[in-house]
């Protein structure tokens, strides 16, 4: 099968019907595959996908060919992986922008820093958008919502500010962090119309735990992060509803004997959700073996990517902050802060199973299933089709297939291939 729906900055609803001499097919199917998800390794798979969605997997060859006659699939619509890897899509909840360009840089920056993520099998993310102006940011969630209806890969938002503690801020502009008050907390959630997925507070500022509750009471999952929380005020925002840590370790207390932080706090608490950025630069590796032991199934890998992501070093910007990049990581001109990461998920699956040392499924499901799950898309919702992080029947069609390396060669979207050259 070699001509599908083609990505071309973003997936539409019409894209998933593959085209086969000519003619559209609303099913396909792989075949002599390993598969590999949370749930663990299984050669010899066989997946068809009908439409947008997964609705049969297997591993007897009988099986298949009974499942290719019962959905009509012929011959040229089924892909043969020799023996290839398959994993689900990857999900990445927070990313601020690739090749140049960031999600508060208009539709057209949204696209093209899509199509970054998107080719090293990022098929699924949440738009990271950086603290601005409140009319800034409110422009910047209607932009959002505007193109998720036609551009299913697009997730939502993610608000990293403004409510952040000013000593914990990193490359945030200092003068546009602010409270969460009540009446600004309306003004975003009106701005995003049900698009806002997650937003980043530090509790401990005023009406902070106020926020908290109400976020998560309006569907948004508030998330713990640049912030001086101890970790006492950690465990009142958990007990308020926050249910993610953002980029643990980063733009928080640490952990000392007397003073553990909010750090312990979220790894004694089975309802969070942990981002780590996975790069051995943000968090050393050690640390990072350290937490994904301590926290098994509930790390979410996330890059943190901004728009020099995909691209040379070189001079970029941070909203209205200047960066600069160099040996591919990021800082802040003006302090040498770190400013994002040049990270992709199909580097941070890599690096979890080639340094790192983690089962493949292990490192897998923090790009996949966790981060689904985090945001409540690994079940029946009304932001997918389908539920997403696993290949099973009943989810979403979003595929990579690997080579040996690890490295993305083919990539489906929403049932749709994705043109990665």
């Amino acid at each position: 099968m070699s001509d599908y729906a083609v990505y071309t900055g973003a997936i539409t609803q019409s894209d998933h019907q593959p085209a086969i001499d000519g003619q559209h097919h609303a099913v396909w199917a792989i075949s002599n595959a390993t598969r590999i998800d949370a749930r663990g390794i299984q050669p010899h798979t066989w997946v068809i996908v009908d439409g947008t969605t997964i609705v049969a997997t297997g591993t007897s060859t009988a099986a298949f060919t009974s499942a290719c006659a019962c959905y009509h699939i012929p011959e040229q619509a089924i892909i043969n992986a020799q023996g290839s890897t398959i994993t689900p899509g990857y999900i990445d909840i927070h990313a601020h922008g690739a090749c140049g360009a960031s999600f508060d840089d208009g539709v057209e920056g949204i696209l093209t820093a899509r199509h970054g993520h998107m080719i090293h099998g990022t098929t699924r993310q949440v738009l990271s958008l950086i603290t601005n102006p409140i009319d800034t940011m409110c422009a910047n969630l209607q932009t959002v919502h505007s193109l998720m209806a036609q551009h299913p890969d697009i997730l939502g938002s993610h608000l990293e500010g403004p409510f952040l503690a000013f000593a914990r801020k990193g490359a945030h502009d200092p003068n546009c962090l602010i409270d969460p008050t009540p009446d600004v907390i309306a003004r975003l959630l009106d701005a995003a119309n049900g698009s806002l997925r997650q937003i980043t507070i530090a509790a401990e500022r005023e009406h902070g735990l106020e926020a908290i509750r109400t976020l998560a009471q309006h569907g948004v999952v508030p998330a713990l992060g640049h912030c001086d929380a101890d970790y006492d005020m950690a465990k009142r925002a958990y007990d308020a509803g926050a249910r993610i840590m953002t980029h643990m370790f980063n733009a928080m207390n640490g952990i000392a004997h007397r003073e553990p932080g909010p750090i312990p706090a979220t790894l004694e608490d089975p309802r969070i959700t942990i981002e780590l950025i996975n790069d051995g630069f943000h968090v050393a590796n050690p640390v990072l073996r350290m937490a994904l032991a301590a926290a098994p199934h509930r790390i979410a890998f996330v890059t943190d990517a901004m728009a020099a992501t995909c691209c040379p070093d070189g001079a970029y910007k941070l909203g209205a902050l200047d960066v600069r990049v160099q040996d591919g990581h990021a800082r802040l001109v003006s302090n040498g802060a770190i400013a994002g990461s040049t990270l992709l998920l199909e580097v941070a699956v890599q690096r979890a199973i080639f340094e790192l040392g983690f089962a493949a499924p292990l490192a897998v499901e923090a790009a996949t299933l966790t981060p689904a799950r985090a945001l409540g898309l690994d079940r029946a919702n009304a932001i997918t089709t389908a539920p997403l992080g696993l290949l099973a029947p009943g989810y979403a069609a979003d595929i990579l297939m690997q080579d040996e390396q690890w490295q993305v060669q083919r990539v489906w979207c929403n049932g749709a291939k994705i043109d990665t050259q």
